[in-house]
């Protein structure tokens, strides 16, 4: 490491307690000496586990505010902390980088999503203009990212759109700490199987609900949901599907809560349709599931049946077929031994190479390489 070295994390829409960006990736650089400093949205400057936490203002209201504001706010906090190296998450803070460029600076973008791909679903851009502003995004950012010290990429896939000599590879895998210890035995658990995160039609929420009210007629099966719907129509729609009634809704349920809440269901639920961006994402939910020893039920995806039949964790299923969902359900709640050992191998499996510990390293890796 660079002795003193100053690293300052940048966003303009996550939260500073984000998963990947505070519990992941500052807590490891901190841990390991850095001055460590996240620049985002928040309501009060403080410190967590040895990191700065610079706050800019609450979360703004609207896209357009959270894209001008919110990114000016964030550049001029930015420039106040003349960090050593600055490391941004949100491809509108490309602008921000490259400013921070021009002063001399090294700077690293977090590719979480495949922007280009991701646009093509996003339902407040007009579809006749999806395919042209994806284009677009793809030639804008990859023309921004010859002028960053460096990439880090979150999937494999990312990391091929840009090959490019000083692009990283960091996973979003569970830390080994959050793997669960103890877990009880599956038949005296409830009837239940769990999905938990952002609540989005694309996600699938129509299906599981659709399936929990046939798996609930059949076996007794119970969704538990938990999580805020991104969109009211969404949520008022759903709500009055017939499959409702076999839904328990949590809302949304604090990262040191969900341990309690996995222990009490058989089997986690990743069902996202098959939308281009998701067809090579690798969701946190996916292993956090594993993890928690639940055996999953997941989207038949290329890179997703390879993990999950590779490491023989769980079921995948067409995510558009709430008949299939169902059946991978009953099969689950009729089968708790089998159900068990899937979510034992799962489990096993992120001890021992899905699990951020390992990704950790590349990350720290990087940083020494570029600010030697």
């Amino acid at each position: 490491m660079v002795k003193n070295a100053k690293v300052a994390h940048i966003s303009s829409a996550h939260s500073p307690t984000d998963t990947r960006i505070f519990v992941k990736e500052c807590r490891s650089i901190a841990e390991a000496g850095y001055r460590t400093v996240i620049i985002a949205p928040h309501g009060t400057n403080e410190v967590r586990d040895g990191v700065q936490i610079r706050a800019i203002g609450s979360v703004a209201d609207g896209r357009l505010a959270r894209m001008t504001r919110v990114v000016y706010q964030v550049y001029q906090a930015a420039v106040r902390e003349d960090a050593d190296l600055y490391h941004f998450h949100d491809p509108e803070l490309i602008p921000v980088g490259l400013l921070l460029v021009l002063r001399g600076k090294k700077v690293v973008y977090d590719v979480h999503e495949d922007l280009p791909r991701q646009i093509l679903t996003k339902s407040w851009i007009p579809k006749r203009l999806r395919r042209v502003i994806s284009m677009l995004a793809e030639v804008v950012e990859s023309g921004a990212a010859r002028f960053f010290s460096g990439l880090v990429a979150v999937t494999s896939s990312i990391q091929d759109r840009f090959s490019r000599e000083n692009t990283v590879l960091v996973q979003n895998f569970p830390v080994r700490q959050e793997v669960v210890s103890a877990l009880p035995p599956m038949p005296e658990r409830p009837r239940t199987v769990a999905y938990v995160g952002g609540i989005r039609s694309n996600r699938g929420v129509r299906e599981m609900v659709e399936a929990a009210g046939v798996a609930s007629d059949r076996c007794g099966a119970q969704l538990v949901l938990a999580g805020d719907f991104a969109y009211n129509e969404t949520e008022k729609e759903v709500k009055q599907m017939a499959g409702w009634e076999s839904v328990d809704y949590h809302g949304w349920v604090e990262r040191d809560q969900l341990e309690s809440l996995f222990q009490n269901v058989r089997a986690g639920l990743v069902l996202f349709h098959p939308a281009p961006n998701h067809v090579t994402a690798q969701p946190n939910k996916l292993f956090e599931y594993m993890a928690a020893g639940l055996p999953v039920i997941a989207s038949d995806f290329p890179r997703w049946r390879e993990i999950v039949h590779g490491e023989n964790c769980g079921l995948v299923v067409d995510p558009l077929d709430p008949e299939a969902i169902a059946e991978a359900i009953e099969w689950v709640i009729d089968h708790p031994e089998s159900a068990r050992g899937m979510g034992e191998r799962g489990r096993e499996a992120v001890l021992d190479k899905y699990n951020w510990e390992t990704e950790s390293e590349r990350l720290l890796s990087f940083y020494q390489d570029l600010l030697q």
